[in-house]
């Protein structure tokens, strides 16, 4: 029963040896390798780690890189004992005739360290299992471990502040010649003016009282991102069905009155507009998951799986205040409860590299005040959310408060906080019966 456990790690003696005898015998080797292999943790044998690393610190250092010049860097770092001595150095090319190989051994050596890391994944899973703590919370450790192995190179967001500025400077003269905004568009030319568009990474809070359109405002996005844009989407929400969602979408793309669509009353016009937006509709990436109850946990899981499947540039979620813990221990108070979910939040949008939207309510704060608008304070149940936000944009209409509003049909969107940024208040039409809002360019 325990032959399974007993068994020795996936690595190939060998393979590892020619591929640092190349190493020492080509500098080309050298590069190619590099290409292939992760880092020296691909190395089953640790003194094999040891002379990769030290092969790649003459490299860098533009040093030649030989056995006579890997023994004398080992020694520098007190290290040559631990690799066998400068015998065993030299022994490393006598494993290998040529180094025409190395592109080959390497990815050998690299196979058995995926091999290696799944395996050290599933026994981590297995204790995660058996551990007694949180279920929910375990799972979600267990996906985090396996997302972990399945990534087969993992770019490092680390370097000297010099190495990259030659980039940094083509992609400033870019954005000043040609000033197209490097984020996922919000289907808003004044909003992506302001913030160039949602960003990799960007916890993106939308609140507003109930009724005032928060989730139309939400479906906006999407539907700019995926629809005119072709960038896969996906919309979590926790309060509408799947076809409500459907509904809207349709209303707002092909401008057929919502109140038509749902009360089975289109007329012919309306026949002919849904026919010509419908193509559009049906091939964009847009994924519309309205699962009930769902935790911060299992959204991120939802969108690990649809990344891998067809990518991910933009996730909103429907709204905040639905969100379940998920976890089974009762938390002392929803402000606690909330102030974690809205730091997983983050976490995920880190984690996954894609903006995340959350619509969210907002107290009764505005409709205390003579004027109405909002605040940032305002945001229910928890201070956290403003901390954990890069930008926070609250919904206010005049009209939902004073009917007789000389600015009726209009809204704000008011930039409350904007990490990389200026704040500022946004004014769009508000185009309800076609569930959408629009630039007022537009109208």
């Amino acid at each position: 029963m325990n032959e399974p456990f007993e068994r020795p790690l996936p690595h190939d003696l060998a393979a590892e040896q020619s591929v640092l005898g190349a190493m020492l015998l080509s500098t080309d080797a050298i590069t190619d390798v590099v290409d292939i292999l992760d880092g020296a943790d691909d190395f089953h044998e640790p003194r094999h780690e040891l002379v990769y690393s030290a092969v790649l610190a003459l490299f860098a250092s533009g040093l030649p890189v030989d056995p006579i010049t890997v023994t004398n860097h080992l020694r520098e770092q007190g290290l040559l004992g631990k690799v066998g001595g400068a015998a065993a150095v030299h022994d490393l090319i006598n494993r290998v005739p040529t180094a025409a190989h190395a592109q080959h051994h390497a990815g050998i050596v690299h196979d058995c360290s995926l091999r290696r890391r799944m395996i050290q994944a599933g026994t981590k899973i297995v204790q995660l299992g058996y551990d007694g703590a949180d279920a929910a919370a375990s799972l979600d450790a267990a996906q985090s471990e396996l997302n972990t192995a399945s990534q087969v190179r993992e770019d490092p967001d680390s370097a000297l502040i010099g190495d990259d500025l030659a980039d940094m400077v083509t992609e400033l003269e870019a954005l000043q010649r040609d000033g197209r905004s490097m984020g996922v568009p919000t289907g808003f030319s004044d909003l992506d003016s302001l913030t160039h568009g949602f960003h990799a990474g960007q916890v993106v809070i939308v609140a507003g009282r109930p009724g005032l359109g928060k989730s139309t405002l939400g479906i906006d996005m999407v539907r700019s991102c995926s629809i005119r844009h072709g960038r896969p989407a996906a919309f979590f929400s926790l309060e509408m069905s799947r076809r409500e969602v459907q509904h809207r979408v349709v209303s707002a793309e092909a401008q057929i009155g919502l109140h038509h669509i749902r009360g089975g009353t289109m007329t012919d016009s309306d026949w002919v507009r849904f026919a010509r937006h419908t193509p559009r509709i049906a091939q964009a990436p847009l994924t519309v998951d309205a699962t009930p109850n769902q935790t911060v946990m299992q959204i991120k899981a939802r969108c690990r799986q649809l990344k891998r499947q067809t990518g991910l540039d933009l996730v909103v979620v429907d709204y905040l205040q639905l969100l379940q813990s998920g976890t089974s221990r009762r938390q002392e108070n929803r402000q606690q409860e909330v102030s974690e979910m809205s730091r997983s939040i983050k976490l995920m949008a880190k984690e996954l590299e894609v903006p995340v939207v959350v619509l969210a309510q907002l107290n009764r704060g505005p409709e205390q005040r003579t004027d109405k608008k909002p605040q940032v304070s305002d945001l229910r149940e928890s201070g956290s959310l403003e901390q954990d936000a890069d930008i926070v944009i609250l919904l206010h209409r005049e009209d939902a408060y004073d009917k007789e509003s000389p600015r009726a049909g209009e809204a704000d969107l008011i930039v409350g906080k904007h990490r990389a940024g200026p704040t500022a208040t946004i004014t769009v039409a508000a185009q309800l019966h076609y569930s959408r809002f629009v630039d007022m360019a537009l109208t």
